[in-house]
């Protein structure tokens, strides 16, 4: 029973550290824009073409 004298305040402690990461995140405005990321990724306008294969030769030829 004497384990509960630390449990209790570390797990507050690490409740609190979770709300103020939270509280940091809605400040710095991490949740303004929820579609746009989910809209840029699934879209497709892509302006740079696929790369070419290229194929190796080997220098001796039978």
């Amino acid at each position: 029973m004497e384990v509960i004298v630390f449990l209790v305040p570390l797990a507050l402690l690490l409740g609190l550290f979770g709300l103020l990461g939270f509280l940091w995140s809605l400040k710095n405005g991490q949740y303004d824009d929820l579609e746009g990321a989910a809209w840029r990724a699934i879209s497709d306008d892509d302006q740079t073409p696929a790369p070419r294969r290229v194929e190796l030769r080997s220098e001796a030829q039978p």
